[in-house]
Formats: C-alpha cells, structure tokens, sequence
C-alpha cells in the first residue's frame, strides 16, 4: 500500500466522523449527509482498491490516474449541485406559496376587523 493510499483512507475516516459528528449535533440533515456519505465511501474503496481507478482511467482514455480521480469527482458535484438545485427550485416555490396564503390570511383579517368595526 502506498504513502498517498493510507493519507487518502485517513482522510475519508476523518471526513466520515466528521459527518457523524455533525449529524448528531443536528447541523446537516440526514439526507444531505447520505449523499456525503456515500460519495466519501465511495472515494474509500477507491483508495483501498487503486486498480479500479486505474481500469475506470483505461477505459475512459485517461493515461494519467489522478485525473480520473478528478473526473470522477467533479461528475459527483456535478450532480450533487443538481440535486441541490432541485432543492432551491421546490422551496422557491414553496415559499411563494406560503407569501401568497399570508397575504390572502391578512387581508381576511383586515376584512374581518372591519366587519367587526361595523357591527
């Protein structure tokens, strides 16, 4: 095994804890720090097992290992900036959603106010 092997595998048992840790103290959501899981998990067998990036590299073209493991991961925020667009997108409209049920909830009010003035 190799010096930048055992740095990587270290890192990602770092990382992982440190996703732990947060979830337990309530700063990232449970389906967030799934994601995060499984990509620092998925970055973990590739450290043990450097062959498979090797034949992902080969098979892409890719002469040099260190660039399919940014290829890789670059694709993987890629589509983790997806997923959070979708995110932003729902709660946009959520909460347009919600602007729109207070004006309406104000303006009875008011409506209801007036009535009251009135009786």
């Amino acid at each position: 095994m190799y010096n930048y092997q055992i740095v990587a595998i270290i890192v990602n048992f770092l990382i992982i804890i440190i996703l732990i840790d947060l979830i337990r103290r309530r700063k990232l959501r449970e389906n967030y720090a799934l994601i995060w899981f499984l990509i620092f998990l998925f970055f973990l067998i590739f450290s043990f097992k450097i062959d498979f990036i090797i034949k992902i590299g080969s098979f892409l073209g890719i002469a040099y290992t260190p660039s399919a493991i940014f290829l890789i991961l670059i694709a993987a925020l890629y589509l983790f900036l997806l997923y959070l667009s979708v995110i932003v997108s729902e709660l946009k409209e959520e909460n347009k959603n919600l602007i729109q049920e207070i004006g309406l909830l104000k303006l009875k009010s008011k409506k209801d106010k007036k009535n009251r003035k009135n009786i």
